[in-house]
């Protein structure tokens, strides 16, 4: 985990942070740039090198290291986290799509998709929760279209996805009385190399120009992070216009 440099120090203190997951690619490395203006980024992901080369392209930032299936690790990482003055928010961005049909997904595609689609954002967001809480915080769950509608030959990638939905309306009232809002974010198919995989099983050409940019997907993550504290965006769905 890389040590803020003196210019990062100096400006943390007066920006609200930012957990954000997956944060050197795709969805992910959209948030970091949207937020980037007015946030202390804490930029996490699995590769130290990559996310050493983020941090140092924005004025305020730090990494967070760590493979968020190893709960140890995430919890070591989580108390070298300098977040005395709070966390504005976390926005869970890492995430995998498994391709197949209930006849031929195996249990081990069941398992890491919820694993990692749900557990792992579940746990990370415990311990999380009381510097979410002292600051009010926000919680931005990326789901899915298929969290809302259930696709065909993307089983266990969908009941994962509806199951983050679950975990999101869970703990939306739960912390309401704490002050911490929770959003869900449901795009529908993204410009990202997800995208590409997905099209690539399906056996059809990708085509950039038919999908939301990675953008549009932070645009609504600022907002929903941005709203003043009256005010909470619990759930949304962005389609490709």
């Amino acid at each position: 985990m890389t040590d803020l440099s003196q210019n990062q120090a100096a400006t943390s203190d007066s920006r609200p942070a930012v957990l954000i997951t997956g944060a050197n690619r795709g969805i992910g490395r959209a948030v970091a740039d949207e937020l980037a203006a007015d946030h202390h980024l804490i930029l996490g992901g699995r590769d130290e090198q990559a996310l050493d080369e983020l941090a140092a392209q924005f004025p305020s930032a730090r990494t967070f290291v760590a493979e968020l299936t190893d709960y140890e690790a995430v919890a070591r990482a989580v108390d070298g986290l300098d977040l005395q003055n709070g966390l504005a928010g976390v926005v869970h961005s890492a995430g995998i799509l498994e391709n197949g049909t209930v006849e031929e997904s195996v249990p081990g595609q069941w398992t890491q998709s919820f694993e990692i689609n749900v557990v792992a954002v579940a746990e990370l967001t415990r311990l999380l929760l009381p510097p979410l809480r002292a600051a009010g915080g926000t919680v931005v769950m990326i789901n899915s279209g298929s969290g809302i509608n259930a696709v065909r030959t993307r089983g266990a990638y969908s009941a994962s996805k509806f199951a983050m939905r679950g975990l999101a309306d869970s703990l939306r009232a739960e912390e309401r009385d704490n002050g911490v809002r929770v959003t869900s974010i449901h795009p529908g198919r993204v410009a990202t190399d997800m995208q590409r995989e997905l099209r690539s099983y399906e056996g059809g050409e990708y085509q950039e120009e038919n999908y939301l940019q990675p953008t549009s997907v932070a645009s609504t993550v600022g907002l929903a992070l941005r709203l003043p504290a009256d005010a909470s965006l619990e759930s949304v769905s962005i389609r490709p216009r």
